[in-house]
């Protein structure tokens, strides 16, 4: 007779026991930990901004800018977000645990990219510009959405891993 699967062999956990190991001993994981509500509230800041712009024709340096400051540090969560990919998996982009994110995570990026270049190059006027640079955030909605759905989804399998090992080995949570 056939053993029941329990739920967390049913869906394969976000990390093994050694991953979740070296991810709660890298400081890369606190780095992450702050840059990822920086760049939301950079984001946020950004998007009235150009919004403002689109609808009223005031502040277009204060969104340029602020586009420019919110690609770079995209850049900046990349790269550190790639060494944190490397620490824990073993590999610095496309790791099994965050493969599809990091291929959203690509379009981010050549989006945000496309935008600095348009804006360095002097290519579209800056109505184009900035509404290629909407285009970049609502892509990065998506991502970070990805991430954040993909991180709750991994505390809960965890709690319940946890739980479960608790009470096949008698102890009270």
């Amino acid at each position: 007779m056939r053993q029941p699967v329990k739920r967390h062999d049913q869906h394969q956990l976000l990390y093994t026991p050694e991953e979740r190991k070296r991810r709660d001993e890298t400081h890369w994981t606190l780095v992450q930990g702050i840059l990822a509500p920086l760049q939301f509230l950079v984001f946020l800041v950004s998007l009235v901004l150009v919004i403002r712009y689109l609808a009223t024709g005031a502040g277009e340096m204060a969104a340029t800018v602020s586009v420019v400051i919110k690609t770079l540090i995209l850049y900046l969560i990349m790269v550190t977000g790639s060494i944190w990919e490397k620490v824990v998996f073993g590999k610095y982009l496309f790791a099994r645990a965050f493969f599809w994110e990091d291929v959203f995570s690509m379009l981010v990026l050549a989006l945000h990219t496309a935008y600095l270049v348009a804006v360095f190059g002097g290519f579209m006027d800056v109505r184009g510009q900035l509404l290629l640079a909407l285009a970049a955030y609502a892509a990065y909605v998506i991502n970070a959405t990805q991430f954040i759905l993909k991180l709750r989804a991994a505390r809960l399998s965890a709690q319940q891993l946890d739980a479960e090992q608790a009470a096949a080995t008698g102890v009270a949570e």
